[in-house]
Order: structure tokens, then sequence, then C-alpha cells
């Protein structure tokens, strides 16, 4: 094996039989995505039984072993940056951080420095698994920059791997509190509707018939005026998924730019707290630890600007 190339096992399950082999190895490596997985097989970077396998549209056969060769990252330009951090725990593997409303995860177009990442890099001194890619080190999931509160992240390329398979097999356990529009009838229920990028909006998702398969369980916590404080939690983990599917039945959250409409009602109060987010944070994180596999389980409270209106808001 090459010097910095790590390579990974991938056998075919039995539900992708005769799917294209990049989107086989996807379903099978949950660490890589499929357009990654595309270029690894273009560049040779894929073989069977010792033969390199070089069409990404090559039907996959349940069943069959391929070697996927993932060459060592690229170094990151990302700078360390000294930004505070609020640790809920930390070991040589992984870290998991309660993130501030308005701190971006990963860096992007807009945002290049001032991200999570380049906090990560400060605070572990550059120990990041390197799955991710150049631009976003150690993340194996996010939360919207104006989302608060728990998110893991990954030290070791290990964890990222056992941690990624946890997040496809949605066996994580991610609840959120939101305050939304109205109160929700009846006050507890699901909502299953496939989520994809708007095809009327690129920057918006949407419901959408083809789109993935998404799933929010919601109850109401408190009631409040013309509002309710609700606990969300997620079955699947999609982009905007809380914020769309509340939106779709009529409660979308208190302070949301893209998909709510505020009412009269709360125009007053958000305008007097500078409220200018969604109402959303991140309220409990449960998993195995990737390494140990001991069970593990965080809760954060609400922050200040969500418990303040709350309690404007409370009857």
């Amino acid at each position: 094996m090459d010097r910095g190339v790590s390579i990974i096992q991938a056998t075919i399950a039995p539900a992708a039989d005769g799917w294209r082999l990049d989107r086989a190895l996807a379903d099978a490596v949950p660490t890589l995505s499929r357009e990654r997985l595309k270029v690894l097989i273009n560049a040779g970077h894929v073989e069977r039984d010792g033969v390199l396998v070089r069409d990404p549209a090559k039907r996959a056969a349940a069943g069959d072993v391929f070697a996927v060769a993932v060459p060592a990252p690229t170094p990151a330009h990302n700078e360390a940056q000294d930004i505070p951090l609020v640790v809920a725990f930390e070991d040589d593997h992984l870290i998991v951080i309660d993130k501030p409303a308005g701190l971006v995860v990963h860096p992007a177009a807009g945002n290049l420095d001032g991200t999570l990442v380049n906090a990560l890099l400060h605070h572990c001194g550059g120990s990041l698994s390197g799955i991710g890619g150049v631009a976003r080190p150690g993340i194996v999931h996010r939360i919207d920059k104006d989302t608060s509160g728990l998110m893991v992240a990954a030290k070791t390329d290990r964890a990222h791997e056992g941690l990624a398979k946890q997040f496809a097999a949605h066996t994580i356990d991610r609840r959120y509190k939101a305050i939304v529009n109205g109160r929700p009838m009846p006050p507890e229920g699901k909502v299953d509707a496939p989520l994809a990028r708007s095809p009327q909006n690129r920057k918006k998702v949407a419901i959408v018939a083809n789109g993935k398969r998404a799933v929010t369980h919601y109850r109401t916590v408190h009631p409040l005026r013309e509002a309710s404080l609700v606990e969300c939690r997620l079955e699947t983990g999609r982009t905007h998924q809380v914020r769309v599917h509340m939106a779709s039945i009529g409660h979308a959250l208190l302070g949301d730019p893209v998909y709510g409409r505020t009412k009269q009602a709360h125009k007053r109060q958000l305008d007097e707290l500078s409220f200018r987010r969604q109402a959303l944070h991140a309220a409990r994180l449960g998993f195995i630890h990737p390494i140990t596999s001991v069970a593990l389980s965080f809760e954060s409270v609400m922050p200040a600007d969500m418990q303040e209106l709350f309690s404007q808001l409370d009857v």
C-alpha cells in the first residue's frame, strides 16, 4: 500500500444488486460521496480481485468485494484560528461541540474563515479526520449557521467512518427544540415527506416526490402565545429538514427568513429582542462511541436568545 493511502474494503449489499458501481459503493462506504467515488474509480483507485475497475457505470453484483484506495487528503489551507468553543465531550477520537448560532460549520464561498473548522484546527492542534476532504476536516455532519446546539466532529479516520455509518443507518439520536408558529394539531405526530433542492430556487430545500426520504417526529413541549415549543426528533438528517417539514404542516419556525412568514402577533417580540434567526436548537445528541462502543448522550439547554423569546411568548 502506498504511503498515505488508506484501503477501504467495500462489500456490495443485496439491496444494491444491479446498481451502478459508484452508487453501490456509496451505499457500502457512507464516508465517501458518490461523486468522490466516481472520481476515484476513473482515476484507477478501485479494484476487484486485483483488477482495476475504471467504469463508474458498471453494474455491481451483490456480494462483490472492492478495494477502494483513498489517497491522503491534500493539506488543508484552512487557518487554525483561536475561536472560543464550548466542548461537551472530548477524547482522542472525537469531540462534541455546543455550537453557538451564527458560527458557520466549514469554509465555503463567502465564509472562508471564522468557521467551526478553523476553531477545531486550533483547538485540536490539527488532529482532525481527513475523510471530509480539504474544506471540512473532521466534519461528520453539520447544522445550519443560524442553528445552535450539539454536533460531533471526528479526530481520526476510524472514528469518522464509525460515526458516518451510524448517521447513514439513522441510529443517531438527534433532537431539536424549536419555537414554531401556532399549535400543531394533533400536538404530536410524524412528517414523512421526501426532500431535495427546490426546482424553483436552488438555495432552498423543498418537498419533492423523487427526493430523499425524510422523517421528522414532533411533539409539543409547551404551548405559547399563538406559538409552541416543540421537540423534533430526526429519523433522518436532511438539509433544512426540521425547517421545511414544520413549515409544510403550517407551523414554520419563528424567525426563519427562508421558510417562515412572521405573523403580526410575533413581529413586535422578534423586533424588540432583535431575534434574527430561525428559533432552532440541537438540544440532544446520542450515539455509540465508534471506538469504545460506549453509548454516549449529551443535552444542551436552549441558548439565551431562545430562552428570552420563550419567556416573552409564554402564556
